[in-house]
């Protein structure tokens, strides 16, 4: 297969989740895959083998649930990406869709920006929603009733989870004002509260889930106390907590296993994952063998066996079972594997950061390098198969990925460093990572790229403007430009984290807003630019990119638009690789690059 093939052909290869079955019904599930094109919702009766397409819509569906009965499938219908819609309910072995809400009420208070849903094995939920200008509201919903707000705030609320008997609601908030440090709250149907826990500025708690025994009112959630995430067992009627102490490093998320007898320990430690069970009785932890790599996610099945998502930067994704065997991936040829990824420690302004790189396989150093900046910023970079950086890498490039101040995985203190100087913070230590790498002969420094998603293309237009004569080209896609009118256009929970990060709204604090955007330093960008952006994307919307835009065209500056009809990204296959194919050809044009090697022409 021919390398342009190649990177192809890893885009288009199906692709699909880990299986969420129903707690009661645990032959019932239901997965995303990109099998049609697109990213859709797929039920799966596992004791048949079947398997059916539940949603079918030009842009794809992002958001479902399955209830513990595996009686509905609900998901989430926006319009073309915008993440503005309504809940949908589907039965499970098929037949019309219906609104359960809107039904029986005016449609405005159906529709809303999705906060969370809770599924009850007895029919209701929990509708977590956030209108502009409206707050945050739950919604207990009784099918082919009227709902009923339970719960109502200014600042962020999120559903997470509903106990199986439909009992109790837990909630995620932020009532003390930080939306990065959630508080958690448990409420009845009725809106009573049954129980509040909240650590204090700085320490966020997360809730995962309520104990899938009967009559067992526990809930699993995550504590901050000790500087990273670790599990927190905690009873909301009486008070009860129980702290899970563990000795290895990295951030840890779990979840029950299905007897409630032990947690599954997942961990997250220099962009890999380990599986562990932890038994609740006797305190012991036992590791889960599982192959070198990454686990997006995993789930403990009935019979004790865990399933689990995996790949690693040179293995395509597959869902496995401890048991040993591949439990499902979708039918058609499998992505072509691409190149291992290494471990680079730099020392940088806040500690010792943390970069993985790729290097082609073709060619010598020093390399035309791309520095592939993670969104978040609360997320990480790690050693998972990525069909975006293997394309790099087929095209003679480097791939620098660095996980700045700002990244999870390296503890709460690292996460939480980008106080008062946003933007700047990450820069530094991408600065940090890019000198080590030029130093030492893998990067070439006149053909620096610098490119990125969401946050991370907000970080590329920032760096583009404080950093003109770094970087030879650079790639934003669906960025923040503006935090001003970012503000004013995206939704309410993004505002409330807005309002965190930066330490209050614009009129707060102004001067941090405009330290902290791109469009402050526009008219000293140097390199060419490229911009992707979503006409219909909630989060880093329109117009914010198009003023940005605007004030590169005004100067005639060097600069191209990529606009397409979806949201923030796109759940289209076709799609994916045409914004692909831009990015490409727009880094090798600007660079003079020819051919597959990266070699100059």
């Amino acid at each position: 297969m021919k390398a342009e093939e190649r990177w192809r052909a890893r885009f288009r290869a199906p692709r699909m989740t880990l299986p969420q079955f129903a707690a009661k019904a645990p032959n019932r599930a239901i997965y995303q895959s990109n099998a049609s094109g697109s990213w859709e919702i797929y039920a799966w009766d596992r004791s048949t083998g079947a398997f059916r397409q539940v949603t079918d819509r030009p842009n794809g569906t992002r958001y479902a649930a399955l209830d513990p009965a595996g009686q509905w499938i609900w998901w989430f219908a926006d319009t073309d990406g915008n993440e503005w819609g309504q809940w949908m309910r589907q039965p499970f072995d098929g037949g019309p869709d219906e609104n359960a809400i809107s039904a029986v009420t005016a449609e405005d208070m159906a529709s809303g920006h999705p906060m969370g849903i809770g599924l009850s094995s007895v029919g209701t939920a929990a509708i977590g929603l956030a209108r502009p200008g409206g707050g945050f509201q739950v919604l207990h919903v009784q099918p082919g009733e009227a709902p009923t707000v339970v719960y109502e705030h200014a600042e962020a609320a999120y559903v997470t989870a509903m106990s199986p008997d439909g009992a109790l609601i837990l909630i995620d908030h932020s009532e003390h004002g930080d939306a990065l440090h959630p508080a958690l709250r448990v409420i009845r149907p009725n809106g009573t509260i049954v129980g509040d826990l909240h650590d204090g500025p700085g320490k966020g708690l997360l809730g995962v889930r309520f104990s899938p025994i009967a009559g067992d009112r526990r809930l699993l959630a995550l504590h901050e106390r000790r500087g990273r995430r670790e599990p927190l067992l905690w009873d909301p009627l009486t008070g009860d907590q129980r702290e899970v102490w563990l000795r290895d490093p990295g951030d840890v998320t779990a979840d029950w296993f299905q007897d409630g007898r032990s947690l599954l320990i997942v961990r997250q430690h220099r962009g890999r994952t380990r599986l562990h069970r932890y038994d609740l009785g006797g305190g012991g932890m036992t590791p889960i063998e599982t192959p070198h790599g990454v686990i997006e996610a995993a789930a403990a099945r009935h019979d004790g066996t865990v399933e689990y998502a995996w790949s690693n930067s040179s293995h395509p994704p597959v869902i496995r079972s401890s048991a040993g065997h591949v439990v499902m991936n979708p039918a058609g040829p499998s992505a072509p594997p691409s190149v291992p990824v290494e471990d680079l420690d730099v020392d940088g302004p806040g500690g010792r950061i943390h970069t993985l790189v790729s290097r082609p396989e073709r060619g010598n150093a020093p390399y035309p390098t791309v520095f592939l900046l993670h969104g978040g910023p609360t997320a990480q970079d790690d050693d998972s198969f990525l069909p975006a950086v293997a394309a790099w890498v087929d095209h003679g490039f480097a791939v620098v990925r660095v996980n700045y101040r700002g990244s999870t995985g390296y503890g709460s203190a690292w996460r939480d460093a980008l106080h008062g100087d946003v933007g700047h913070i990450e820069l530094a230590d991408v600065t940090a990572v890019r000198e080590h790498v030029v130093a030492g002969g893998l990067a070439d420094p006149e053909r620096l790229v610098i490119a990125g998603g969401s946050w991370g293309g907000y970080l590329t237009l920032l760096a583009l403007g404080v950093q003109p004569k770094t970087w030879a080209a650079g790639i934003a896609a669906v960025p923040i430009a503006d935090h001003v009118a970012t503000y004013e256009d995206e939704t309410e929970g993004l505002r409330a984290y807005q309002r965190a990060l930066l330490g209050g709204s614009p009129e707060d604090v102004p001067e941090r807003y405009a330290s902290s955007s791109p469009i402050t330093y526009v008219d000293q960008v140097a390199a060419p630019v490229l911009v992707l952006a979503g006409e219909n994307d909630p989060r880093c919307p329109i117009r914010q990119v198009q003023n940005y835009i605007a004030r590169l065209a005004a100067r005639g500056h060097d600069h191209e638009v990529y606009r397409f009809d979806a949201g923030h990204g796109s759940l289209v296959v076709a799609e994916r690789i045409e914004q692909m194919a831009a990015q490409l050809d727009f880094a090798r044009k600007r660079l003079r690059l020819t051919g597959m090697s990266g070699r100059p022409a």
